[in-house]
Formats: structure tokens, C-alpha cells, sequence
């Protein structure tokens, strides 16, 4: 019983640990959109003007983003 009591504690206050780590992993998320949005309209104005490679790279810098 005791062991029953000590793990379901153990659960409890565990948990509302990894709750305050929410907040953090809501910012490392909101960079990481931030950066591949800023790629993307600089690979978008390298496409409209022309210059396909430099499209490319910047695109393929986003997509690494999302790997990471």
C-alpha cells in the first residue's frame, strides 16, 4: 500500500514539473516560425526576381529547420 501511495505521489509531482516546461517549448516553437517564415519571404523576393538558386538555398535553409 505503501509503495501504491509513494508512486502515484511520485506521478503527481512529476507531472506538474514538465508542465512548466510548456512555456519554453512555446518559444523554442515560435523562433524556429519565425526563422523559416523570414527564409521563406527571402526565398520567395530570390524567386520573383529571378534568381532561382539563391530561391533554392534559402528554401532548403527552412526545410533544415524543420529537421532540427
Amino acid at each position: 500500500m505503501k509503495k501504491i501511495l509513494l508512486v502515484t505521489l511520485l506521478v503527481a509531482f512529476s507531472s506538474s514539473v514538465y508542465a512548466s516546461s510548456c512555456p519554453m517549448m512555446v518559444k523554442k516553437i515560435d523562433d524556429k516560425i519565425e526563422q523559416v517564415q523570414k527564409l521563406r519571404d527571402e526565398a520567395m523576393k530570390a524567386h520573383e526576381s529571378g534568381d532561382h538558386s539563391k530561391a533554392d538555398e534559402l528554401f532548403e535553409k527552412a526545410m533544415e529547420l524543420f529537421k532540427s
